[in-house]
């Protein structure tokens, strides 16, 4: 993931999770471990397609689902992807088999909202190096149409895997049909907010 993705992911928790829409540049600094330019880049860029506006001491977060879709454009999944393999088992009996992992996509939306707006037949989670290898002794490698995909998680995610923003991210950037009906039901929880 790259950084500015990361300020991204960091500005939608606070506004989303948080209900924090006053941000300050030196705090996000501080919190990423990034140089104040790099947050600065960022937050200009959001201002420039007014998400954001900038004061003097502080920036408020004025458009929450243009800053989601930014994000999303620029997230590639695909590229995050570690492991995949298939699972001759139903989706449901998939999830009950990982470890205790941080779950993305369909299932993150399932768990967090105990809701499915559409059946789905592949799972996604996010691994370290080492739930991966215990994920690969109970799911051996098998890439003829794989249903079960494990993406690279950072040691900076632990707080944000199963957020609304990173839910919405991960889905919009899935190929199934039935992604767009999880999106439709997550922007609609947004717009509850």
């Amino acid at each position: 993931m790259k950084k500015i993705e990361e300020v991204f992911r960091e500005i939608l928790y606070q506004a989303i999770e948080k209900n924090n829409h006053v941000l300050k540049q030196s705090e996000l600094s501080k919190k990423l471990g990034f140089s104040l330019s790099t947050i600065n880049l960022a937050v200009k860029k959001l201002e420039r397609m007014n998400a954001v506006k900038i004061e003097k001491m502080n920036f408020k977060v004025i458009d929450i689902k243009k800053i989601l879709y930014l994000w999303a454009s620029i997230r590639n999944i695909e590229k995050d992807i570690i492991y995949k393999t298939r699972a001759e088992l139903a989706v449901r009996e998939i999830e009950k088999n990982l470890p205790n992992i941080e779950y993305a996509a369909y299932t993150a939306y399932k768990f967090k909202f105990k809701d499915v707006p559409a059946d789905y037949s592949e799972v996604y989670a996010y691994a370290n190096e080492e739930e991966l290898k215990e994920i690969k002794k109970r799911f051996p490698e098998n890439n003829k149409n794989p249903n079960l995909f494990i993406l690279k998680k950072q040691e900076s995610m632990n707080q944000y895997t199963g957020t609304t923003a990173q839910i919405f991210v991960d889905l919009w950037n899935l190929r199934q049909w039935y992604a767009s009906d999880f999106l439709k039901a997550l922007e609609e929880k947004i717009g509850e907010r």
